[in-house]
């Protein structure tokens, strides 16, 4: 780790970031909770001029390539990591369907006490390690990284057959998938 840890020291240029739920727990099976953080984040497109430049939503993770057109960009993360907490967790209790509800708001109450910074859960890991895009391979080569994510998965056999991803607007150069991408 670097000292002084891992952070956005940066905030004008784009960086690698990933989020992953606490213990890995594969939240993002669920269409609803797909769709909430895409509104999530379509939302610091519109409201905080978060641009996002590729991305991926897996099961229990995603991966994002973001800069921050007028905020900075350790404000906008912190408010999307806030916000998408409460609300999974809320759209998690609500849910009448969800089969694994008491499962999972037990390991986030869980990981919530063992966290003086929570007041009753914690949905998201800690350790996101940003990593700046320093370089037009470096970004290539996470590009491609997020790309391949459920291929190597084994959900699908192209990178632009998977709907949660920004895959398909890199294969064709347009802007097609379900959240609009700045290209690098």
């Amino acid at each position: 780790m670097l000292i002084g840890g891992y952070k956005i020291r940066n905030q004008s240029v784009s960086h690698f970031i990933s989020f992953a739920t606490v213990e890995w727990i594969d939240v993002f099976t669920r269409q609803v909770y797909c769709d909430m953080l895409l509104d999530s984040l379509r939302h610091c497109q519109i409201k905080k001029g978060l641009l996002v430049h590729s991305w991926c939503i897996m099961s229990n993770h995603l991966h994002l390539i973001l800069s921050a057109l007028h905020n900075n960009l350790s404000d906008v993360l912190g408010d999307f990591k806030t916000y998408t907490s409460k609300q999974s967790i809320a759209a998690i209790e609500d849910n009448p369907g969800e089969s694994r509800r008491n499962w999972m708001l037990r390991i986030f109450s869980e990981q919530g006490h063992k966290n003086s910074r929570n007041s009753k859960y914690q949905f998201w890991r800690q350790d996101n390690q940003p990593k700046e895009c320093f370089s037009p391979a470096f970004t290539a080569q996470k590009i491609d990284y997020i790309h391949n994510n459920p291929v190597a998965a084994g959900i699908v056999d192209k990178p632009e057959h998977y709907l949660y991803s920004s895959a398909r607007d890199y294969v064709t150069q347009t802007k097609c998938s379900l959240l609009e991408v700045t290209f690098l």
